[in-house]
């Protein structure tokens, strides 16, 4: 194998592009209607503040670890892990980090497709074509699923083709001031309407009582999840960092990111739960409970933009799906590139006939996904709420036992120059080797017998 770097890859031009790009990975459909609706179901400010604590207590060390693999070794995670160890459990946790992020991106496809589709719904529905607007708003319309599903898959492999920093780099930095602003802009309206201020008042006033064990496992599960961690992806992007960038900082930077991001969310979806509420319009289920993140993102909100009527109904609801779909690509352009960096990496690939092969097979599985919806749960359950934990496991294990904390940090220093003369790398270690572990070990165990006591 050639020990030169393959000629597509790069790296970025700023710590700021880095930091836009990782964290755009982090921020996706997760943050705008999973962690709201988590928030509302337990305990409002409650599950926010531990949210907060799983972040830092498990997030961050983690994302330290993985972006300090990828600059260390300057490579994929196959590779990375390859190059760092040769027993071959190294090359097992890259390979399945591959295949994740891969199996991952097949069903985030067409959910992403179907926020393209439902901003011709709500043009549809305004026109007063109501036949064609069943059409673009039905979730089970295989065809309608597949041109979406490849108009979403055409604009992520163009932003890769573009390489790391004309193309990833410059991409995020367009992108997420753009969520950002759009997030905002919305926030300001939703909460000048009748019901947001319940709304409100349940986000952010706790009830502590409702801490407890599933609580705090669906908060680290929701942290884990929400910071891409356990696919590889932010080995890839730490691969293309400088060795002059500090990574504890960046690694820092992204999660409070994604959580700000995050809890910005939440102040436009829960006011806007309670806006529909007071409209008439039924939020929780038969049994009392919220009904399902998707029902409410392609159902209920859905039905407060029509009741608001006219241009200014139809500028909100197009303004929310271009949203969720903004947030949508800065994910799948990092979920294609972990497959993308192994085929210029490993294999010698061209960046753009890497991004087409690897691109079109994704788009195969995701083709047949979009005319069978139901197999979008069973790769959920393998290869999101299992396969990341799961990884995230054995990498903390890898780095921790196989490779050494010592040898990280030693890499931390590039960037880093003062860390010996703080107790930073002694906690880290700490964590990484034993707390990190435990915690992430905890969640994959709960998940199998949630799952299994589902089946």
């Amino acid at each position: 194998m050639a020990t030169t770097q393959p000629a597509g890859r790069g790296t970025w031009n700023s710590k700021l592009g880095f930091i836009l790009a990782a964290a755009g990975s982090a921020v996706g459909l997760g943050n705008i209607w999973g962690y709201p609706t988590q928030v509302a179901d337990n305990g409002g400010a409650a599950f926010i503040l531990v949210y907060l604590i799983c972040c830092i207590v498990i997030g961050i060390p983690v994302m330290i670890a993985e972006i300090t693999i990828g600059r260390k070794t300057g490579k994929n995670p196959v590779g990375a892990f390859k190059a760092l160890n040769k027993s071959g459990f190294g090359a097992i946790i890259g390979y399945w980090g591959v295949l994740c992020g891969f199996m991952i991106l097949a069903f985030y496809l067409v959910i992403s497709g179907w926020t393209l589709a439902y901003v011709f719904e709500e043009i549809a529905k305004y026109a007063g074509n109501r036949d064609l607007a069943l059409w673009f708003g039905d979730l089970e319309n295989g065809p309608k699923n597949a041109a979406f599903t490849v108009v979403f898959l055409l604009f992520t492999i163009g932003i890769i083709n573009g390489g790391v920093s004309n193309g990833i780099e410059r991409a995020t930095k367009f992108l997420m001031p753009v969520l950002l602003g759009i997030l905002l802009i919305m926030i300001f309206y939703v909460l000048t309407m009748e019901g947001s201020a319940e709304g409100v008042k349940k986000y952010l006033s706790p009830d502590f009582s409702q801490i407890d064990l599933d609580l705090t496992l669906s908060a680290m599960g929701q942290a884990f999840f929400s910071l891409s961690l356990g696919m590889g992806a932010l080995i890839t992007y730490g691969s293309y960092l400088k060795k002059d960038q500090n990574i504890v900082e960046a690694a820092t930077y992204v999660t409070l990111a994604d959580i700000g991001i995050a809890f910005i969310a939440g102040l436009l979806v829960i006011p806007a739960m309670y806006v529909a509420l007071n409209q008439g319009i039924a939020i929780f289920d038969d049994q009392g409970d919220l009904i399902s993140s998707v029902s409410l993102v392609f159902t209920v909100l859905p039905a407060l933009f029509e009741n608001i009527g006219g241009l200014l109904g139809l500028s909100i609801s197009i303004s929310f799906f271009l949203l969720l779909g903004l947030a949508a690509l800065t994910s799948s352009i990092s979920l294609l590139e972990v497959p993308v960096s192994y085929m210029i990496d490993e294999h010698l690939f061209t960046r753009r006939r890497a991004s087409w092969l690897v691109g079109g097979s994704i788009g195969v599985v995701a083709l047949i996904i979009s005319f069978d919806i139901g197999l979008i749960d069973i790769f959920v359950y393998i290869f999101n709420e299992i396969g990341l934990p799961l990884g995230g496991l054995m990498m903390c294990i890898f780095l921790g036992w196989l490779w050494k904390t010592e040898n990280a940090i030693a890499e931390m220093k590039h960037g880093y120059e003062t860390i010996d003369d703080s107790s930073f790398g002694t906690i880290w270690s700490f964590f990484i080797k034993y707390v990190c572990p435990v915690l992430i070990g905890i969640v994959l165990i709960t998940t199998l017998i949630n799952i299994l006591g589902s089946l």
